[in-house]
């Protein structure tokens, strides 16, 4: 679903104004190209890496003398009635050509299924996915797994690297990433866990990585710049690298990734197909498991996460809005539906972390208090958005004496980093918490990443926001005990099914909604679509695992 109902920002309407006044045009078709191309910024910044364009405005594009069709240089290309920037139609065809190389790669492995055997015992009648991809990742150099939670997408992956430790002829260089350092430490965890259960020599197992990084840090993001230290030449220097919570990275993003991989390396990609795609343009890990199902498989059996929880994420994804009311009404111990005031209840969750915060307990015992529970709304601003919520919250907790605020920064203030910033180390999706140093005798911020604990002072902490709630797309790569979905009282663009299932599945034991059933109802209504052509672009490029006569443009 195009987004029709926000206006161009002050930067769309420069991008337009730009292109304009350097086009062959006049009068009427002048006014048309500008609005075809605010239009297409505008969606852009909005996910889309496209619009779709009539004939006629096609021509008039064409006549401009700043639109070509695919493959040769202009600022704009039209490429199957459908309007790019030259920039992410080349990051889908780079990207769509590069996965055509690694999936040629197959790789023949000697007595693999006695090799499968030992690990998931004798075959039988019934599919066990997790070995259908472990089978598939290690003849293949190219792989996705997805899967929703607990269907045991970490305990795969360490079976796979196991595997293929196993049969290689030397220990191999591997990277673990995910697109936030929270995601990471989730993965890191998972997998130290995973390790234990291994039914492998401790010589293998000494080989599998623990330690796992975010992708920027990966590819070496250098300061104030969108490139990167690694790239097609100067080449990651890894065997294999690992993807978790794929669905998050997008489209600019995946073709820099896989750009830089070294010609023989492999790449598997973990994640949920149904959750939201990434806030920057591409659903790229959807169109890659639909486009690609040769290279796919999906896990179907959940091991660990709570069946009802699953059973109603389940019915918000299959768009069954009956069964999550029903659900939701029967306010059973997991699945609550918020009756009492809003602030009142929050503020009152806040109160076990911050008595560790007056006791002056240890960070890391503080951090994972407040992560037990977390408000997670659709959006930043309005009623029941972040903004508004992080503000009464605060209000109710000065007043009840649990924070002292004289300004911007207090002792408790939990904040996450909203924007990159390579050189101290710090990504957006960090959180951390304000506490009072002893040993410095000041205010300083802590996180716990990938890397560790580290500490700021306050001020050097620029791009970051208070987070007692924080929006969805930022919860993603994230599990909390319990969770509170707050939605708007009325709809908007950014609700659908996605938005819901996604804040659903970040819960382990207990999902709390504060919603007017209409605006709930309409929500799990409401699908998501993110224009692109990388699907097409996929086919053109000779894959034969799709058929080609379906439409993949809209997602």
């Amino acid at each position: 679903m195009i987004n029709t109902e926000i206006t161009p920002s002050r930067l769309d309407r420069a991008f337009a104004r730009f292109l304009t006044e350097r086009t062959s045009l006049d009068g009427d078709q002048n006014q048309r190209f500008y609005e075809l191309v605010e239009q297409l910024s505008f969606q852009q910044n909005h996910g889309h890496s496209c619009i779709a364009v009539d004939q006629q405005d096609q021509q008039l594009l064409f006549d401009s003398g700043l639109v070509s069709r695919q493959g040769e240089r202009a600022p704009l290309i039209m490429d199957n009635g459908h309007l790019f920037t030259h920039r992410y139609w080349s990051y889908e065809r780079q990207l769509a050509d590069q996965l055509l190389t690694l999936y040629e790669k197959e790789n023949t492995v000697p007595n693999l299924e006695s090799a499968l055997d030992r690990y998931f015992g004798l075959k039988t009648v019934e599919t066990d996915w997790q070995r259908k991809a472990v089978q598939s990742a290690v003849t293949r150099a190219f792989n996705i797994i997805t899967g929703g939670p607990g269907t045991g997408k970490t305990t795969t992956v360490v079976k796979i690297l196991a595997l293929l430790q196993e049969i290689a002829q030397k220990p191999l260089l591997i990277a673990l990433a995910a697109p936030t350092g929270k995601a990471a430490m989730r993965l890191q965890e998972a997998i130290s866990k995973s390790k234990k259960q291994l039914p492998r020599s401790d010589e293998i197992v000494q080989h599998i990585p623990e330690t796992v990084t975010t992708l920027h840090r990966l590819l070496g993001a250098r300061p104030r710049s969108p490139y990167f230290h690694y790239h097609a030449k100067s080449p990651l220097p890894h065997d294999l690298v690992i993807v978790d919570e794929a669905s998050m990275v997008d489209l600019a993003l995946m073709a820099k990734l896989v750009d830089a991989l070294r010609p023989n390396a492999r790449l598997i990609l973990l994640g949920d197909k149904d959750q939201l795609a990434s806030i920057e343009a591409g659903a790229v890990l959807a169109d890659l498991t639909r486009a690609m199902p040769d290279c796919t498989v999906e896990l179907k059996k959940s091991f660990r996460f709570n069946s009802r929880i699953k059973q109603f994420s389940d019915a918000v994804n299959e768009q069954n809005v009956e069964k999550a009311w029903k659900m939701l009404q029967a306010q059973q111990e997991n699945i609550v539906y918020l009756k009492s005031d809003l602030i009142a209840f929050i503020t009152e969750k806040q109160y076990q972390y911050l008595k560790l915060v007056k006791k002056a307990k240890p960070f890391e015992e503080i951090y994972h208090a407040f992560l037990n529970f977390q408000v997670l709304c659709s959006n930043r601003h309005g009623s029941h958005g972040t903004q508004e919520i992080n503000i009464m919250v605060e209000q109710r907790l000065l007043a009840s004496g649990l924070i002292n605020k004289l300004g911007e920064w207090y002792v408790g203030r939990p904040v996450m980093i909203t924007q990159n910033n390579a050189a101290m180390h710090l990504y957006n999706g960090d959180v951390g918490i304000c506490l009072y140093d002893e040993k410095l005798g000041q205010l300083m911020v802590f996180f716990q990443n990938d890397t560790g604990v580290k500490k700021y002072l306050p001020t050097r902490l620029s791009h970051c926001e208070t987070i007692f709630a924080m929006t969805i797309h930022k919860s993603q790569g994230s599990e909390f005990d319990e969770i509170l979905i707050a939605l708007p009282p009325l709809m908007n663009p950014v609700l659908g099914k996605e938005l819901l299932y996604t804040a659903i599945t970040r819960a382990k034991q207990k999902v709390i909604i504060a919603a007017d059933k209409n605006i709930f109802e309409q929500t799990i209504k409401q699908k998501t679509e993110r224009f692109g052509g990388l699907a097409e672009k996929i086919i053109e490029t000779g894959f034969s695992g799709i058929n080609a006569d379906n439409d993949l443009t809209a997602n």
